[in-house]
């Protein structure tokens, strides 16, 4: 272990239906819904949503379809 490095924060792999919700900042409501409208292509997929487990990624492109994508984009000019 490296005495210099500073703690830092635990990541999950896998988040609940409402720990999803808690880290996008809307209500398991809005999660579902936000899922309706953009992933699920059948009511079969929809009955699935509170057992469902979300990974990072899954996070991830939940947040950019939300419209809440806070991570900066680079030019890659270096500037």
């Amino acid at each position: 272990m490296n005495a210099g490095a500073l703690p830092s924060k635990q990541t999950k792999t896998q988040y609940s239906e409402s720990e999803a919700a808690q880290e996008l900042g809307v209500t398991v409501d809005e999660l579902r819904v936000l899922i309706r409208n953009h992933i699920a292509k059948s009511d079969e997929d929809l009955t699935h949503i509170a057992i469902a487990t979300f990974h990072p990624s899954d996070l991830l492109v939940l947040k950019i379809l939300a419209g809440q994508a806070s991570v900066p984009v680079s030019t890659g000019s270096g500037e």
